[in-house]
């Protein structure tokens, strides 16, 4: 499979940094400059026409053999949204009642009921640009261009009317009477908050920023519990495991480190880094159960690096690597065996590992997408013989796109491939994948903004 040079799949956190130092020429403006020029008044989403993939004359679900040597997956695009003022979605966080949120570069978060998707009202901040966006129970935390989380409670989202009420800031605004909020402003993070995790347990929120440190907070009273220097980059993604408490961060240093706290104390220790190639990481995802813990990261040459953790040890020892995207990885999510990843070179793959080894295979290639796949959710659907996912997506294309994926067993599906037309079509889509004209002329001229 062709793959392209070190230097065209540079980092995206540095490409998002020379735009801020571009020539005035209006061509080398940066991607969100050009986007600040376009004015609009509209802020919301409209139904736009789902590109998705050729379709049988019987069914609207798409056979994986057209794409890839795989006949184990069904997918099928149902909704394709697209924003009318052309701004690029950054986050999405769904829920398991049915209910998704997604955050792009405005001030507000747009609510989503399915399975029809239909739009279920909003939510309003006060600062733009929702970099990061995630949920759990009735809670939604959400990042904004101020540097600071807010926490939600979004316990009446099936109702009719739409509610949603602010519970907190963090850190909130420091006063002379509020002690506990000055010593928390004096650590607020220096540079976006690029993403968020939080650990059930003990109701530990994780917030990592493009200013190399990663913030603690324990959510019962909005207190900084912790604060440390966790790379010599950009912190672009964080995990936890849930089992045990460890986390998981990944930069644009190139590198993946694992962290620990000691019971009944707040400072984390660094237990090991992983760095197997020098190109800059930029999502994680952690697949855990009784039997395993696969630790997946995306990096900016296209690879999907993998780690096994051992049950004796508790080591994480490198597994192999995923090959198939042309271009940066940007979004992993990873939900039972499967593994869904997102690119800039406008795909989300869909891979599968073997029970009981390191083997993945690439079950699907959806490409509806005409620009970098920026973000994912998945929520399991059905979980019997036949599994079935609900997949979100959304990117620089302005869209958001809601899938259906079946993954059937692998005994007795029995395929008609054709052969040669299915290596000349595999052969077609690696070497032409459709991307948007406007896009590649923005990635030419380098002045695109992928972060």
């Amino acid at each position: 499979m062709e793959h392209y040079s070190k230097k065209s799949l540079c980092s995206f956190i540095d490409e998002e940094k020379k735009t801020t130092t571009q020539s005035p020429i209006h061509h080398h403006l940066s991607y969100k400059t050009i986007q600040e020029k376009m004015t609009s008044q509209y802020d919301h989403f409209a139904p736009a026409t789902p590109h998705t993939p050729p379709r049988s004359p019987d069914s609207p679900w798409t056979l994986s053999p057209f794409q890839t040597p795989s006949p184990s997956l069904l997918h099928h695009c149902v909704t394709s949204l697209q924003r009318r003022d052309g701004g690029s979605i950054y986050s999405i966080a769904a829920t398991w009642g049915g209910i998704v949120f997604t955050g792009s570069d405005t001030c507000r978060i747009r609510v989503w009921r399915q399975p029809d998707c239909t739009e279920h009202g909003y939510i309003k901040a006060g600062s733009g640009e929702i970099r990061a966006m995630l949920a759990h129970g009735n809670t939604l935390f959400t990042t904004h261009a101020d540097r600071r989380v807010r926490v939600w409670n979004v316990a009446n989202y099936n109702s009719d009317v739409f509610r949603p009420k602010k519970v907190t800031t963090l850190p909130q605004k420091p006063s002379f009477l509020n002690f506990t909020a000055v010593a928390n402003h004096q650590k607020k993070h220096k540079d976006c908050i690029s993403c968020l995790a939080y650990y059930h347990a003990e109701g530990l929120l994780y917030t990592g920023s493009w200013d190399k440190n990663v913030n603690t907070w324990r959510v019962s009273d909005n207190r900084l519990v912790d604060s440390f220097l966790a790379h010599e980059d950009s912190v672009n993604a964080i995990v936890v495991n849930q089992d045990d408490g460890c986390v998981f961060t990944c930069s644009s240093d190139g590198t993946v480190k694992i962290w620990r706290r000691v019971a009944g104390q707040n400072p984390h220790t660094l237990t090991m880094t992983l760095k197997f190639q020098p190109s800059p990481v930029n999502a994680l995802s952690l697949s855990a159960s009784a039997a395993s813990c696969f630790l997946y990261s995306g990096s900016s040459d296209g690879f999907i690096n993998f780690w096994e953790k051992e049950k004796i040890t508790s080591r994480f020892n490198h597994g192999g690597f995923l090959q198939g995207h042309r271009f940066a990885v940007l979004c992993l999510v990873a939900t039972e065996k499967l593994v869904f990843s997102g690119s800039e070179d406008t795909t989300i793959r869909v891979w599968r590992r073997e029970e009981g080894s390191c083997f993945h295979e690439c079950l699907a290639v959806l490409d509806a997408h005409r620009g970098p796949v920026r973000c994912l959710a998945a929520v399991l659907e059905v979980e019997r013989v036949v599994m079935g996912f609900v997949v979100y997506s959304a990117g620089l294309d302005q869209t958001f796109k809601v899938w259906r994926v079946k993954v059937l067993p692998e005994e007795g599906v029995v395929v008609e491939r054709g052969g040669e037309h299915l290596k000349r079509k595999i052969m077609e889509y690696e070497v032409s994948p459709v991307l948007s004209p406007s896009w590649v002329e923005k990635k030419l001229q380098g002045s695109h903004s992928f972060h």
